[in-house]
C-alpha cells in the first residue's frame, strides 16, 4: 500500500501541471505498467471539443514508448491539491482504457482521505467490445 501512497503523491505533481483554464477542474494520473514503471497525465483543456483527460495522457505516453501491459492507475482531482474530490474517468476514457487492461485492472481515488479501489469491470460493467 505504500506503492499506491507514493502514487497518490506523483499524481498529485501530475495535477499540477494540468491546463484547463475553463473549469478550473485539474486532473493527474500515474499509470503503472506491469514491469513497474510509471507514466504521468494531467488534463488538458481548450475550449473546442479536443480536450483530453489525464488517464488517456497516460496511456498515450505508455503506449507510444512500447507499452502494453498495464497494473493499475492512481487518479486525483479537483480544483486544488488541497481541494481533492473523488475523481474517477469519465465514460470515454473508461472505453478507451478498456481496449488496453482486463477487467482486473486496478484505478485508485480518494475520497475524504481515504484510498478508495475500483477495478475496470466496476467501472464499466457492459462496454462496447467487452
Amino acid at each position: 500500500m505504500n506503492e499506491i501512497k507514493e502514487d497518490f503523491e506523483l499524481a498529485k505533481k501530475a495535477m499540477e501541471k494540468a491546463y484547463d483554464p475553463y473549469t478550473h477542474f485539474k486532473v493527474g494520473a500515474i499509470l503503472t505498467t506491469s514491469n513497474g514503471q510509471k507514466y504521468t497525465g494531467c488534463n488538458i483543456a481548450n475550449h473546442g471539443i479536443q480536450s483530453i483527460c489525464a488517464e488517456r495522457v497516460a496511456f498515450v505516453k505508455a503506449i507510444s514508448e512500447g507499452e502494453k501491459t498495464f497494473e493499475r492507475m492512481v487518479i486525483v482531482g479537483g480544483t486544488s491539491v488541497e481541494e481533492l474530490e473523488e475523481c474517477l474517468p469519465c465514460g470515454y476514457c473508461r472505453q478507451f482504457m478498456s481496449e488496453f487492461v482486463g477487467q482486473d485492472f486496478k484505478i485508485y481515488t480518494e475520497k475524504e482521505e481515504h484510498v478508495k479501489e475500483y477495478t475496470m469491470e466496476e467501472l464499466l460493467p457492459n462496454g462496447f467490445g467487452i
